[in-house]
């Protein structure tokens, strides 16, 4: 554990040695409560709650997620100091857990600086701050399963735009799969995915928690999804130690 928490105290450290932890909370703030007040129609609705923030957070991350995972691995392969890290007296598991949980960290972090919102609703009226609770839950259960699958492409590649992309679009897919185009479509075309499809959706999952309902199943599926995602990751950084 020791491994872990040096790993972890490196990296989480890292963020904010760089101006990207800045840009990263702004752009974040700035796009969450813009959204949250003006496309989600937050005083128009007439109800005191977080759905329409709820609403907006995993497609914000979908980009900003990536952006953070970009570089775990890819800046280490670009620079060669993967060999320097994989040669340190410590597990590969404890590497790749460490870089996983201060970015997750990180977004947790950046999920907290968003307080105002719930001390707006506080103001303005009387809400389920259980609800609340179990949103942001959620959001942050996002937030895993979005770098889990970052870093475990940033591991593939030496180039952090390709990282990037790549995490987008992969990302892209687990977001959009229950949308409703995606779920009549299949159903008109391709029935025995339509399900599936909806399962494995991280903002249908989400929905849950956003109504305050936080599910032994929904569960399981977050921690199943960061586990196999990191499992990919640290066979890819195996897979580098072995070249």
């Amino acid at each position: 554990m020791r491994g872990l928490l040096a790993v972890f105290r490196r990296e989480f450290a890292a963020y904010f040695a760089t101006p990207v932890a800045t840009v990263f909370i702004v752009i974040f703030l700035a796009l969450s409560g813009t959204l949250t007040f003006t496309l989600g129609q937050f005083f128009a609705r007439g109800s005191a709650d977080l759905a329409p923030f709820f609403q907006f957070v995993p497609w914000l991350f979908l980009f900003l997620v990536p952006a953070i995972t970009m570089r775990l691995w890819a800046e280490e392969r670009r620079l060669g100091t993967i060999e320097l890290l994989l040669t340190l007296p410590l597990a590969l598991w404890q590497a790749v857990a460490g870089k996983f949980l201060a970015a997750w960290a990180f977004c947790a972090v950046a999920l907290v600086l968003t307080f105002p919102l719930v001390v707006t609703v506080n103001v303005l009226g009387e809400p389920d701050n259980g609800v609340i609770a179990t949103g942001y839950l959620g959001c942050l259960l996002v937030a895993g399963a979005y770098l889990s699958v970052g870093a475990a492409i940033s591991a593939l590649t030496k180039n952090q735009v390709i990282a990037f992309v790549l995490a987008v679009a992969v990302c892209f897919v687990f977001a959009a799969s229950g949308s409703g185009i995606v779920i009549e479509f299949l159903s008109r075309n391709l029935p025995f995915l339509s399900e599936t499809a909806r399962a494995l959706s991280v903002t249908e999952r989400l929905n849950g928690f956003s109504r305050g309902v936080v599910s032994l199943a929904d569960l399981v599926f977050f921690a199943s999804f960061i586990a196999v995602w990191l499992f990919a990751n640290t066979l890819a950084v195996e897979h580098r130690k072995a070249d």
